[in-house]
């Protein structure tokens, strides 16, 4: 299985205090299971950039900059978005464009979104996903 990680479980090793469980399940899964969207690496840099600060970057740098695959969004992604955010409109269950962008990349690969959102992604027709929040055996 193949996961895409959402921005809330691939910022997680940046947190003061981490979800441990999701740490845990992603090194359960380990790295090569892994990609992360482009849409999320725009994420965590928009937040590092905000906060201006040299030594939060160079966490970064250490330990998730080219950690993980960045998979970058195509035309079939764009088109598979569209026809997402019609239906979630359709639906009045609005989600925001970047995660229907992460979860459009996530469908269109056939992968599996692995969140700590769930609130939103349980939203989304048509994608797997997988909440990283608590443990499991």
């Amino acid at each position: 299985m193949i996961y895409l990680l959402d921005t809330s479980v691939y910022c997680q090793p940046l947190r003061r205090k981490p979800v441990e469980a999701c740490l845990l399940r992603w090194k359960q899964a380990g790295d090569a299971a892994c990609r992360i969207s482009i849409v999320t690496v725009a994420e965590i840099e928009f937040g590092l950039n905000l906060e201006n600060r040299a030594q939060r970057w160079e966490k970064y740098r250490t330990l998730l900059q080219n950690r993980l695959e960045v998979i970058e969004t195509c035309a079939g992604v764009w088109r598979r978005f569209a026809r997402m955010k019609a239906r979630q409109q359709e639906l009045g269950a609005i989600v925001a464009d970047l995660d229907l962008l992460i979860a459009a990349t996530a469908a269109h690969h056939e992968w599996t979104v692995a969140t700590l959102n769930s609130r939103d992604f349980s939203r989304i027709e048509g994608i797997a996903w997988v909440e990283w929040k608590v443990d499991y055996c």
